[in-house]
């Protein structure tokens, strides 16, 4: 593989938001409208790469992030030689540390780098002529999915639209009211029938509510149950309710550190790990995390519930790690999504299968998204 040197010339971040008739929901809040920010460089020779910062919540946050990649990050950046994408990953998150403690945004930092990461790895797959998921050292392009972002009302009629899109595997929004919950994850086993079916309770739950309610899951057969704790909460909290219920548990999306993936990985207590390759590390690190789960005997299923581009990324993440994991893609409408994502959008029985053109595989034009820009 060559290894030459490139001159990045020009980075620069838009955000755009979709609006919603119908809110997606989760325990801790709702969109009202699909946001997405897509980062876009170009080097000296006149190729370019895209990537996604996630930006999903706060209601204001994508704008905030355009504007660190635009304003602080580009600057930085712009005129740098490379010889490998991990150079400019390892380079922001080095400078940009101390401003992100000083300002308390560790996050939106880490988001808007993650951006970065993913058009750089983008753009270098272009200069090698390969597809990202190969240039990663992935085994073929097919990938297992499932339907995320399932509601808490009108569960059924969107776990039977994916049905009809060619999902075989689904996630509902469960950490509401109990007797919804129990309803819900009952009609939909009753619309799937035997295909796979995981629960994520977005943080809802304190150990003894988690510790009360999980155990009723079981007669559901779910794959996972995801994050029922807060993501911060002491790992011996984890690991009492990982040995008192018989659902495997899933986290990963809201860990934002190496040493907190090793951690996540080591003690064998989350056995479906779940990064989030537009919010923390990128290509970069994920890939990694991605072995090295597969290597502890854990599932890697990355998370994903952004635009297109972003989805995108995140399948060649999954098809250059490999295993039996499955990724998330997002089941309600946005346009955001679907017109960016190639052949992510198209599920056959349950799979996707990505190209062999270089790079993410599409050409992108957001002309057709101009009036959803808002930064």
């Amino acid at each position: 593989m060559s290894v030459e040197s490139f001159r990045i010339r020009n980075v620069r971040a838009a955000c755009y938001r979709f609006p919603l008739s119908t809110p997606v929901v989760t325990s801790f809040g709702r969109m009202q409208n699909r946001p997405a920010v897509f980062v876009r460089i170009e080097d000296d020779d006149g190729l370019t790469g895209w990537g996604e910062a996630w930006s999903n919540f706060p209601s204001v946050g994508g704008e905030h992030r355009t504007r660190i990649v635009n304003e602080i990050l580009a600057p930085l950046i712009e005129g740098h030689s490379l010889t490998r994408p991990q150079d400019i990953f390892e380079k922001l998150s080095r400078q940009m540390d101390v401003l992100a403690l000083q300002s308390g945004e560790p996050g939106p930092f880490a988001h808007s780098i993650a951006g970065v990461d993913l058009a750089m790895w983008d753009l270098y797959a272009k200069r090698q002529r390969l597809p990202l998921w190969r240039l990663l050292g992935g085994a073929g392009p097919q990938i297992k999915v499932y339907a995320s972002g399932i509601n808490p009302t009108g569960s059924a009629a969107m776990a039977e639209e994916a049905q009809r899109r060619g999902h075989r595997g689904f996630k509902l929004k469960i950490g509401f009211d109990r007797q919804q919950d129990h309803d819900n994850l009952r009609q939909l086993r009753s619309v799937v029938g035997n295909s796979m079916l995981a629960a994520d309770a977005n943080q809802a739950w304190s150990l003894s509510e988690a510790l009360e309610r999980s155990p009723a899951l079981s007669e559901f057969d779910l794959a996972w149950l995801e994050e029922p704790l807060r993501a911060d909460r002491p790992r011996h909290e984890w690991k009492t309710l990982g040995q008192a219920i018989d659902t495997p548990l899933a986290a990963g999306e809201n860990v934002a550190s190496r040493e907190g993936f090793e951690q996540l990985i080591g003690e064998d207590v989350v056995k479906v790990i779940q990064p989030d390759a537009a919010k923390w590390g990128g290509l970069s690190e994920c890939v990694d995390i991605g072995r090295a789960a597969l290597k502890a005997g854990r599932s890697f299923c990355p998370h994903y519930l952004g635009g297109g581009i972003g989805l995108l990324a995140s399948a060649h993440l999954l098809a250059a790690v490999g295993g039996d994991g499955f990724l998330e893609i997002d089941s309600n409408h946005n346009p955001l999504r679907d017109d960016f994502c190639g052949p992510a959008a198209i599920v056959s029985d349950g799979t996707v299968t990505l190209n062999d053109e270089p790079g993410l595989g599409i050409d992108i034009n957001l002309s057709s998204i101009e009036k959803f820009r808002t930064a």
